[in-house]
């Protein structure tokens, strides 16, 4: 069963170098040890390798890996990750119809804030045209008051239409949702503000032996890349 957000983690510079992608996918929220253990799996020390990108995203949350870049801060990512497992169904739900429509989705810093100023958006489950809204808003919520025994002639599918007009108001796949004009609040203005439960990334712990091997493996590295360069060079001045 998936996460509610995982991400497939590669090492950007064995990609670079060889186009070898060493990568693992990592569910969030997730631990440091975690974060470290894969890491290491992909050979992303802080001493031979230190880079990553992220391949892919996948995960319960509808919608939400699309607009996810390759380049995301993990931190962000677990704490965005934290947030959502702290809704309920009901909240979560109007999560995807919100980044459905298109709202609060232009970075993660967007996303983060989104997750704690829901109450700014109203979500009606199930509605998914204008008819059944003109119905829910007439029959339920009483936005007109209408003799019973005209009931059955009224247009439902036109007030419907006038009403999603007047609210911008967008049908995602599990409801009807509109922005209700309250107040947004900022709560997140960037990763100072992550706390420090939810910071996972630190580079895995080294053995002394291990150091070694991989402070060789550079040398190594480096001294094959410059005598490549000395026959490249020596071939150019022929």
């Amino acid at each position: 069963m998936a996460a509610l957000l995982e991400a497939y983690i590669t090492n950007l510079g064995r990609y670079a170098e060889d186009g070898v992608e060493a990568g693992a996918t990592l569910k969030f929220p997730a631990t440091t040890e975690e974060l470290q253990s894969l890491l290491k799996r992909i050979g992303v020390d802080g001493v031979r390798y230190e880079e990553i990108f992220i391949t892919s995203f996948d995960g319960d949350v509808l919608g939400l890996h699309e607009h996810l870049g390759e380049y995301e801060d993990l931190d962000e990512l677990n704490h965005l990750a934290h947030l959502l497992s702290d809704l309920e169904q009901g909240e979560l739900e109007k999560f995807e119809a919100v980044i459905d429509s298109g709202e609060y989705t232009g970075s993660m810093k967007d996303l983060i804030n989104l997750t704690q100023n829901l109450d700014c958006f109203d979500f009606e489950p199930g509605i998914s045209n204008d008819e059944e809204l003109g119905r829910l808003y007439v029959l339920d919520f009483g936005a007109v008051q209408v003799p019973e025994s005209l009931i059955d002639y009224i247009d439902y599918e036109a007030f419907g239409r006038d009403a999603r007009i007047n609210d911008s108001g967008h049908y995602a796949p599990g409801g009807y949702v509109h922005n209700n004009r309250s107040n947004f609040i900022e709560h997140y203005t960037g990763r100072d503000d992550i706390p420090a439960e939810h910071r996972i990334f630190a580079y895995p712990q080294l053995s002394i032996r291990e150091q070694m091997a991989a402070y060789k493996e550079i040398i190594d590295r480096s001294a094959l890349d410059n005598e490549k360069r000395r026959i490249i060079t020596g071939r150019e001045d022929r």
